[in-house]
């Protein structure tokens, strides 16, 4: 249920989606928390590596969509939910979706599934913003608060939807799964080019790279 994918970052196969583990110095994230049924199965694969949910310090969220903000509210820790800023009231229920279009209509349909989270323990993030060992990166048009977290000490970015894995390829996020296209794809030029060098590339959906994580971002904004 987890695969490590270099020292002290597992890849936790979800329903469809994938969530992250990552262990340093500062503790233990959880980075995407999969759908409201991945509770068990998060708790479990936290387990399989030698931890418990006390020992999780903080959870980042890439942004508000059921397959990532699903299982946040089931999982037995207090832990502080980071999420992007323009995110945040979704997750704490101030905002509710709009159903207009496909990306919108979705997170009404699905909102009744997501439980929300008491203010004082979601922290709204910032482009730029340090969170332990972790550097925010303000990606939206996915959502309008998507934002890719980087770990410079473990190589490793954890880019939510801004991109996917097909084929074995990193490769746009379709157009049906995103609030503004667009600015998705103009998010990703952006982070390109803010970037650290980085190995791993740990996507919301699809197989995460192990090496060369960087160059394939590369690859792809060269190829728009």
């Amino acid at each position: 249920m987890a695969r490590e994918l270099r020292d002290g970052v597992w890849w936790l196969r979800c329903r469809g989606v994938n969530a992250y583990l990552l262990a340093d110095d500062d503790g233990l994230t959880l980075v995407d928390t999969g759908t409201p049924f991945d509770a068990i199965r998060i708790e479990v694969a936290i387990r399989e590596v030698g931890f418990g949910l006390d020992d999780v310090e903080r959870i980042l969220v890439t942004h508000y969509d059921v397959d990532h903000v699903g299982a946040v509210a089931k999982l037995s820790t207090d832990a502080p939910v980071y999420v992007g800023r323009d995110d945040a009231p979704l997750v704490t229920g101030k905002r509710r979706p709009s159903p207009t279009g496909v990306k919108g209509l979705t997170q009404f349909v699905t909102r009744p599934f997501i439980r929300t989270l008491a203010t004082d323990r979601v922290r709204p993030v910032e482009d730029g913003q340090a969170i332990g060992g972790f550097t925010a990166h303000h990606t939206p048009g996915h959502t309008p608060g998507h934002t890719v977290f980087v770990h410079e000490g473990r190589e490793a970015a954890f880019l939510g939807d801004a991109v996917i894995e097909h084929g074995g390829e990193l490769r746009h996020t379709p157009w049906f799964m995103c609030d503004d296209v667009d600015r998705t794809r103009r998010s990703v030029r952006e982070f390109e080019a803010d970037a650290p060098e980085f190995a791993v590339a740990a996507m919301g959906h699809g197989t995460p790279f192990l090496e060369g994580g960087r160059d394939r971002l590369r690859d792809l904004v060269a190829s728009m």
